[in-house]
């Protein structure tokens, strides 16, 4: 069989009987094997979306035209796929995950002796998270607002939704993929499959979140099955989507004047809860079930926004805040080993420390050098005594 695929803006015919059709069929079997029902959603659209790229009957013949190409012309295949990917402008975590499928196909091949070679065409840089804040508490007030003036089951089923993306910080998966016995409102308790977990973890309800499941519950019935149905005629009783929980989200925060999607209810809700902990990230990521606490890290610098302050002081210097506006007061404190530094709160997050320069060696270096630091995270703390800032 010859299939006819892009390359550099031509058409070039594969030979894709340089690899046993059934060994191949068995192969992406193997891949999508084994894997939760949400990655393997996710790893078929990858590679449904490969097979449209290069014309494919099928994705195991777009799998054997891989193959068949050998390492140098599968890897600009590849590196082609990519540039298809990008140009239609898929977000980066799109992009990485697709070629991450078509990686772990062709190391699969390897492993099976199909071929001796791997894929390496490399991912895209990810942009670190940008709004990590969502709608806010107010915006997920506004939301439940919305659902008040509503009576039909419909909203009771949203609420207990909206409820768990925001109380718990659950994502949209890990909401739609509830049963009924994953529920156990007499001891208060969700059992939750989260992201890349092969196994449910238990999850306290608070009491507003409880009482949302259980007046839907009623609505809904006990009997076994996703505890979050579908309402339309086509679909009556079928388990909700995440895409589906998207545009229900999405058409609440329309009628609620806010541009909101589920992701961002777990994104106000984790903001809100560094927030409320004065910014312990070990704590919030018990909550948010983070495996990086790096990311809760960029959580709690967009909350803080420590670069929005130093970029403050800075346009103070240049005269932007020079009439006569008082920052702060500074006081005479003491470090451990007994040398004597200035120290005041400049904002809620921020303190201005003022050291003296002890490595001045002429009059070129100056006499002191200012430092903007986050609030130590710590327990209360007396101010110092204050003396006469100066």
């Amino acid at each position: 069989m010859e299939v006819k695929v892009m390359k550099d803006a031509a058409l070039v015919p594969v030979s894709t009987t340089a690899l046993p059709t059934k060994r191949t069929s068995h192969l992406v079997e193997a891949f999508l094997a084994g894997r939760k029902k949400t990655t393997l959603e996710a790893y078929r659209q990858d590679l449904e979306d490969f097979r449209r790229f290069v014309g494919a009957a099928d994705v195991e013949t777009a799998a054997r035209l891989l193959l068949a190409r050998g390492h140098g012309e599968a890897n600009a295949l590849g590196l082609a796929y990519r540039a298809d990917l990008v140009e239609r402008e898929l977000s980066a975590a799109t992009v990485n995950r697709r070629l991450a499928a078509l990686r772990s196909v062709v190391k699969l091949a390897r492993s099976f002796g199909l071929v001796p070679w791997t894929l390496e065409v490399g991912s895209l840089k990810a942009e670190p998270y940008r709004d990590t804040r969502g709608p806010g508490r107010t915006g997920f007030r506004r939301l439940l607002d919305e659902l008040d003036s509503r009576l039909d089951e419909k909203a009771r089923r949203d609420r207990a939704a909206v409820r768990l993306l925001y109380d718990l910080g659950l994502r949209r998966g890990e909401v739609v993929s509830l049963d009924v016995e994953n529920v156990d409102l007499k001891a208060g308790t969700v059992a939750v499959l989260g992201k890349g977990r092969s196994a449910r973890e238990f999850l306290t309800l608070p009491e507003p979140t409880k009482a949302a499941l259980r007046d839907w519950l009623v609505a809904r019935g006990t009997e076994p099955g996703p505890v979050f149905v579908n309402f339309d005629r086509a679909g009556k009783g079928r388990r909700l989507t995440g895409r589906s929980l998207h545009r229900i989200v999405q058409g609440l925060g329309k009628a609620a004047g806010l541009d909101v999607r589920p992701h961002g209810l777990r994104h106000a809700a984790i903001t809100e809860a560094l927030d409320l902990t004065k910014g312990d990230v070990r704590k919030v990521q018990r909550f948010s079930r983070h495996r990086d606490l790096r990311v809760l890290n960029r959580y709690d610098d967009n909350r803080q926004d420590l670069g929005g302050e130093v970029a403050r002081l800075v346009a103070a210097t240049a005269g932007e805040n020079m009439d006569g506006t008082r920052l702060t007061g500074l006081w005479k404190e003491k470090t451990k080993d007994g040398k004597a530094y200035l120290s005041g709160k400049l904002t809620a997050t921020s303190r201005l420390l003022v050291f003296p320069n002890e490595r001045k060696q002429n009059d070129k270096d100056p006499d002191f050098n200012v430092f903007v630091v986050p609030v130590e995270k710590r327990a209360e703390k007396p101010e110092p005594a204050q003396e006469d800032p100066f």
